[in-house]
């Protein structure tokens, strides 16, 4: 009786544990989130808000909307947190689409020193010897890279290497789309960066002015888990409340 009864909690236990795996959105321990809301699926413009909450509490957007500008294509379903398993356009290499679905942030990449006053979040400076792979035939697709010797790098280096004195790349804000793992071909290097102007829309990033991504970046704290939501309007009406996202804003 004993080992029966056992056995039938030890199946419902594993039943609910799966569940909750398996289950799409954004994750409890995400209290801080970005959401980013395009017209459509071809839009390369949106807003993204600003939320926090109390763990199991409300969401309480911080702050005015930030104008940023998605994919020169618009965007297209990503694979993160969720959003890989809904049907129809899915994010592909070049195809100049930005991710759609709820992903993690990852850690900054920058060319400074040290992060804008104020700032407390995991970054790297990106050296000489930096790379992010975006060639769907190399191993180590989508994945961050340094190599060991800049002086005499592989022959994949210069199209890979993250050091360009590029002003929009000053800020890199990892979104971990394709990420554990990365499916190659199924996009890649996805961050919120500094645009290129008004209406310079991007191969796949989010982009905004500098002084946004400042804002973005001393905003961010590892210990709140901060979580990155991008939708069209449409699509998040029909998943805000599966997925634990805010009302979307009117």
């Amino acid at each position: 009786m004993v080992i029966a009864l056992f056995r039938r909690f030890g199946t419902l236990l594993c039943f609910l544990l799966a569940g909750s795996v398996g289950a799409a959105g954004v994750p409890d321990d995400c209290s801080q989130l970005l959401v980013a809301t395009a017209p459509d699926w071809d839009s390369m413009r949106g807003e993204m808000r600003l939320f926090e909450r109390t763990r199991g509490g409300a969401w309480s957007q911080q702050g005015a909307a930030i104008p940023v500008l998605f994919g020169k294509s618009g965007v297209a379903w990503g694979t993160g947190l969720a959003g890989q398993g809904e049907p129809g356009l899915r994010k592909k290499e070049r195809d100049g689409r930005a991710p759609a679905g709820v992903f993690r942030i990852g850690k900054i990449y920058t060319y400074d020193a040290q992060l804008p006053a104020g700032a407390n979040f995991p970054f790297r400076q990106v050296s000489v010897a930096d790379a992010w792979i975006d060639d769907p035939t190399l191993p180590d697709y989508n994945r961050h890279v340094i190599i060991p010797d800049p002086a005499n790098p592989p022959p994949w280096f210069e199209k890979q290497k993250m050091r360009h004195n590029d002003f929009a790349y000053r800020w890199l804000v990892e979104v971990r789309h394709n990420s554990d793992p990365p499916v190659p071909g199924e996009g890649s290097a996805i961050f919120f960066h500094i645009r290129r102007g008004e209406s310079r829309p991007t191969a796949g990033c989010t982009t905004m002015a500098e002084d946004q991504l400042v804002r973005v970046i001393k905003w961010l704290r590892a210990e709140r888990k901060p979580c990155y939501a991008l939708l069209p309007v449409v699509a998040y009406r029909e998943k805000w409340q599966a997925w634990n996202l805010p009302p979307i804003p009117q």
